[in-house]
């Protein structure tokens, strides 16, 4: 999760360049995460700490805020539009342009719930899961904020192919090498099941 979060966070950093291609941008970032946010918010405090390292010359319409995160959705929260549609108006007013950092399984079961209502088919993988792809939380989303927004331009990018391709970084290589290392010893042990590190510990051991 470290090296995706720094890779999206990179992506973004190229792709937000759009924000002044038109007036009235509105960016929507589809980071992955089916259920759990939290590669959504990593991705995007890596962004904003690169961002905070990046020298903007006065006098441009590119400005700090501009480039900004104005917004994280993640699957754990509602998604408020018409509240959310409001403060990001303001945002779009003050700035011309609008960046949002989006987890893929954000608001799905909502999305479910409205498709069901009106007779629509969820489209769903043979273990029951909702195709993500062919629901496209990023694509609605983005149609129902622009009204609210009233932008003049929609850009959905998704980072997850390009941020999961990327070799592991330094901290991940270190990560996996100790993972490997327990999990051989629990093999041999005769030990199954699940590891990962103990967060309840001190020092967060990794243990079967």
């Amino acid at each position: 999760a470290e090296t995706a979060a720094h890779e999206g966070a990179h992506y973004f950093s190229n792709v937000v360049s759009e924000s002044s291609a038109n007036p009235r941008m509105l960016i929507l970032h589809e980071v992955m995460g089916r259920d759990c946010g939290y590669l959504t918010a990593k991705t995007a405090w890596c962004y904003r700490e690169k961002l905070k390292k990046t020298s903007i010359p006065p006098g441009f319409s590119v400005s700090q805020g501009t480039r900004d995160v104005h917004a994280v959705w993640i699957p754990e929260t509602h998604i408020d539009i018409c509240a959310e549609g409001k403060r990001l108006n303001d945002v779009m007013d003050k700035y011309g342009n609008v960046n949002i950092f989006l987890s893929e399984g954000s608001g799905v079961k909502d999305i479910v719930k409205e498709m069901e209502e009106i007779g629509q088919e969820v489209p769903r993988d043979a273990f029951g899961h909702v195709k993500l792809d062919k629901v496209n939380p990023g694509v609605y989303f983005a149609e129902r904020i622009k009204k609210c927004v009233k932008a003049e331009k929609v850009l959905v990018q998704k980072s997850g192919y390009y941020a999961r391709s990327a070799p592991a970084n330094a901290f991940d290589r270190d990560l996996i090498g100790r993972c490997a290392k327990v999990g051989v010893q629990a093999a041999i042990d005769g030990i199954s099941g699940c590891m990962g590190e103990d967060e309840e510990k001190e020092g967060t051991p990794i243990r079967p």
